[in-house]
């Protein structure tokens, strides 16, 4: 437990970190990478050239000390990152590496502002936020080597490529080992690591499992993202080098997002590539269940499974809506208002923006904050957003 003088100065920083947190995480990768350069296995190096990782994990910070009275309130933060990081296989002996650096960096930004009290209060605080977040991966570790899963990565087969339009295709990916493998919740992902052409470091990204669980294989389904700035590294070389035969590595599944078994409505709201958790929730519910799923995608081209959730939406009497938005612009409340009912509960995924102008209308709809579901698969790039995840 931390004593009320340590809470006390901690508090103390919250304005200071407000204003300097994303300077002082840009020292901290900086100084970390600089003399740890095995760490770079484990990061989105297109997050850290966009500086998306370091405001996120400004954040987080914010967040830890703002709320170092009451660090209850970010739990459900604490277990989306502490997911990523067991399917990242992040382990003990990093925690130190991070709190060494992140208090050098708060030094060095802050100057002498950052006195040996202040510096010796987050080192505590550090200490005691960093023993929850390994107990926490190291219980999910277990739980995964329980439900017959693995620690870490281990190498996958190619079995099928298959494209699913002109931007995704999907993977279908067996394990070398000839293991059966581990049922996961729909929803759940699993995390790629490969190491692309010409790249000293591994490259890792998360991807939903986009069927319904078997033993014999995973299915990953991928949206070539070439066309960005910078282009995103694992998609368009899964897209473009890895074919049927070829080795991956794969963590076990994991991730919280995850169909609530209950009796109420149900609204699916996905946003292009976003389409994959909730078509997996949604191909595991059986019929007496109201459901409603509302597709959003650019136009006819780029929509995913289509033929799919047609097909089971038609088995479970539900409601299927597509909405296009080069031809109807960004959903609107009207567009979603005809199916809330009470209780119902809302699953949205896809680009972040996307996200956001979701949850804004879900709760202008009067939807509770604990029936609203959703997954960001990015860094969480607002204080807001990390607090509530």
């Amino acid at each position: 437990m931390l004593s009320q003088q340590t809470i006390d100065i901690i508090k103390s920083t919250v304005p200071v970190l407000e204003k300097y947190g994303v300077t002082i995480t840009k020292t901290f990768y900086k100084n970390m990478f600089a003399e740890n350069p095995q760490l770079l296995n484990y990061f989105n190096h297109a997050n850290q050239q966009q500086g998306r990782q370091q405001t996120a994990l400004a954040n987080s910070v914010y967040a830890a000390a703002a709320h170092i009275d009451n660090l209850e309130a970010i739990v459900p933060a604490v277990m989306l990152i502490a997911h990523k990081h067991r399917a990242l296989g992040i382990l003990p002996e990093h925690y130190p590496i991070v709190g060494q650096n992140l208090l050098r960096a708060i030094k060095e930004v802050l100057g002498d502002a950052a006195t040996d009290e202040i510096i010796n209060a987050w080192a505590e605080a550090y200490g005691v936020i960093a023993d929850v977040f390994i107990s926490v991966e190291e219980d999910l570790y277990q739980k995964a080597e329980a439900n017959g899963g693995w620690r870490l990565f281990k190498p996958f087969k190619v079995a099928k490529k298959v494209a699913e339009n002109d931007e995704v295709s999907s993977f279908y990916l067996v394990p070398e080992d000839g293991q059966p493998l581990p049922e996961f919740e729909p929803g759940q992902y699993v995390t790629v690591r490969v190491k692309p052409t010409g790249s000293e470091y591994f490259a890792n990204r998360h991807y939903t499992v986009s069927q319904p669980s078997n033993n014999n294989e995973y299915r990953i389904s991928v949206k070539r993202e070439d066309e960005n700035t910078p282009a995103g590294v694992v998609s368009t070389f899964l897209h473009n080098e890895i074919n049927e035969g070829d080795t991956v590595e794969l963590s076990a599944p994991a991730g919280g997002f995850t169909l609530v078994e209950n009796n109420n409505p149900v609204l699916f709201v996905s946003g292009g590539i976003g389409v994959t958790p909730l078509n997996t929730m949604l191909q595991t519910m059986e019929l007496g269940r109201n459901v409603t799923f509302y597709q959003s995608a650019r136009n006819n081209k780029s929509v995913a499974f289509k033929e799919q959730i047609e097909k089971k939406i038609d088995e479970l009497n539900g409601t299927y809506r597509i909405h296009y938005s080069d031809e109807l612009g960004y959903i609107k409340k009207e567009d979603l208002a005809p199916f809330i009912q009470p209780n119902t509960e809302v699953y949205v995924c896809g680009p972040a923006p996307f996200m956001e102008s979701v949850i804004s209308i879900a709760k202008e709809l009067n939807v509770s904050n604990e029936n609203i579901h959703y997954e960001f698969f990015g860094p969480l790039m607002t204080v807001n957003a990390l607090q509530k995840a």
